[in-house]
């Protein structure tokens, strides 16, 4: 099997390194660290099929610099679900998550200042890849505790059968690697 997996994303040629996550799968990763060429076309493109929206919200880490260059072209906010709490959050708000490429649950948490900001906001879920749709629900749930409305909920990437949800909007499909 090849190790890496070649696909054009918003108009740029990238290739995916291919990783296992079982004995029967493995997922070619996207990562947007440092990549600024496919973070800046992907936020272009994302931002021409997204709705209205007042402020964007992502969970912690590897969506930040979509949600950093989303925020810069369209010049409305972003706040990150943070993975801890820090001592500024005041009293933060938290749900549980569990993803494809993460071997145990962790929580996602927004400070009292966060909540505020998305408080009755049209808000941009963003995220680099949905697959399972975990991180994506716990997100989903962290913006209406917070009073949020869902405007959209939107990623670079839909892999597996997430790109037959007609609840997220994508720019490419991703397959999963049976072996």
């Amino acid at each position: 099997m090849d190790k890496f997996y070649k696909m054009n994303i918003a108009g740029v040629e990238c290739e995916l390194k291919k990783f296992p996550v079982s004995d029967k799968l493995d997922i070619a990763a996207f990562i947007l660290f440092g990549n600024v060429e496919v973070t800046v076309a992907a936020a272009t493109e994302l931002l021409k099929k997204v709705p209205e929206f007042d402020i964007i919200l992502t969970p912690e880490a590897k969506s930040i610099p979509l949600a950093y260059e989303l925020s810069r072209q369209s010049g409305k906010t972003y706040v990150v679900a943070r993975k801890g709490t820090k001592v500024y959050m005041g009293e933060p708000i938290s749900v549980a998550v569990r993803s494809i490429t993460t071997d145990r649950e962790q929580q996602l948490y927004l400070g009292s200042d966060d909540v505020a900001l998305i408080k009755g906001k049209r808000v941009l879920i963003v995220d680099d890849v949905i697959s399972t749709g975990e991180s994506l629900d716990a997100i989903r749930k962290l913006n209406q505790v917070a009073g949020g409305i869902e405007a959209a909920a939107c990623a670079v990437l839909a892999e597996g059968d997430a790109a037959n949800r007609d609840d997220i909007i994508f720019l490419e499909p991703l397959p999963l690697f049976f072996k």
